[in-house]
């Protein structure tokens, strides 16, 4: 049996969030393997990319992500209790459930309720300077998926609702005031969340039906019982906080269309290329760096001995940029997906393997549908101007964005 490559740094923790999307994939260079070892948090941890790396990842008969995940994500981005956490019958039970909310049919209606929202907003930004792009994405998807949940929504609490969200996604990899503002908005939503699910319960906040917010309240776990409100609070923001974190796609796909002009009529009234476009998108910028799980009981695999117990990351961000699975990984090039769908080991930025049985994200088809939408929207339903600022993207930062949220102006109603 082989020894996985170790990096010999005492903690490697400070390195990562320093490092960001490319640790993983700088070390596995350095040691000339796609898998090695560190310790993160203090914690003995093996570190993988690739697409054989992604096929056991996702192997549930010998991983679980119960405890997997750090409780600094868990108390700000995914919440305690989620379903990213659960295993075997508790997974089962409660991913069918997302899954049940995630038809073809629902996918197109908050698709057309994205549209609808940023349709709206385009003579408001043209009687404005510059504005951000994230900002109002952000603010137009919260005002969409609220009202596709069932989530009733003031004008005068979509800022600070969206704030929120963000707040969350943008906290566990940080330090001092990034996380701290995470905290602090993760127990705000859950309250506002928990309340929601009680009202629904007592029949004094009517939901349509098939509505995640009265889907998410109504459920029944795999013991028959309903979930505890503050679990089904947690699973309502799953809901809620992913949809709202697509606004970053979104600017990556008005970045792309700034790089690459020459997809700008190609994508236009083009199913197709505009398909192609996208998952190009996802899988050349950063999103998620990574996934966490913990051995289910001791294995070898490649000649490596994985101990029971020993936490294991899967780096998204590198397989997506794995030479071996992508010929010129840092190329810009969406005709790579004209062959069809990609294989679900290979191009993961939601995660690998199966939506309904693995633990894929349940949002993965709604991703792909608002930002086809919003691709639709920046080519065909306005034009606008990209005015001098930094649009470059630091990898050190998880997650990432340009600094200014990418500023438009001179923005104009097309047709």
């Amino acid at each position: 049996m082989s020894a996985i490559p170790t990096d010999r740094s005492p903690d490697s923790t400070l390195a990562f969030l320093r490092t960001g999307y490319r640790f993983i994939g700088e070390r596995c260079d350095r040691f000339g393997s796609d898998i090695f070892q560190t310790r993160l948090l203090l914690e003995p941890t093996i570190c993988l990319r690739g697409r054989p790396a992604a096929e056991l990842f996702y192997d549930d008969d010998r991983f679980i992500r119960r405890g997997a995940l750090p409780m600094r994500a868990q108390r700000t981005l995914t919440g305690v209790g989620g379903v990213q956490g659960l295993d075997d019958a508790a997974h089962r039970t409660r991913k069918a459930m997302l899954m049940s909310i995630m038809t073809p049919t629902a996918i197109r209606h908050l698709g057309q309720l994205v549209e609808d929202e940023w349709h709206a907003r385009i003579p408001v930004w043209a009687g404005a300077g510059p504005v951000v792009l994230y900002a109002e994405v952000g603010r137009i998807l919260t005002r969409a998926v609220c009202a596709w949940a069932g989530v009733p929504l003031a004008d005068s609490e979509v800022t600070r609702r969206t704030d929120e969200l963000h707040a969350m996604i943008d906290a566990p990899a940080a330090l001092g005031p990034r996380h701290w503002r995470g905290l602090l908005a993760r127990r705000r939503a859950e309250r506002w969340a928990g309340e929601l699910v009680r009202r629904v319960r007592a029949g004094d906040l009517p939901v349509p039906e098939g509505a995640a917010l009265r889907v998410i309240a109504e459920h029944r776990d795999e013991r028959g019982g309903l979930l505890p409100r503050r679990i089904a609070a947690v699973e309502l923001l799953n809901i809620l906080r992913p949809t709202v974190a697509v606004d970053r796609f979104v600017v990556f796909a008005a970045l792309a269309l700034h790089d690459h002009p020459q997809w700008r009529d190609r994508v236009r009234d083009d199913d197709a290329a505009t398909e192609r476009f996208v998952q190009e998108v996802r899988r050349y910028y950063p999103f998620f760096p990574v996934a966490a799980a913990r051995v289910r009981r001791s294995f070898e695999w490649q000649g490596y001995a994985f101990p029971l117990g020993r936490r294991v990351l899967l780096d998204l961000y590198a397989t997506n940029h794995h030479p071996q699975l992508w010929p010129e990984p840092e190329r810009f090039r969406p005709d790579r997906f004209a062959g069809g769908p990609a294989d679900p080991f290979s191009l993961i930025p939601q995660g690998g393997g199966d939506h309904f049985a693995g633990h894929r994200c349940a949002g993965e088809w709604l991703t792909i549908e608002l930002m086809k939408r919003a691709v639709a929207a920046l080519t065909g339903a306005m034009s606008y101007q990209v005015p001098p600022q930094n649009l470059a993207l630091n990898l050190g930062r998880m997650p990432t964005l340009p600094a200014s949220g990418l500023l438009i102006d001179t923005v104009r109603r097309a047709g």
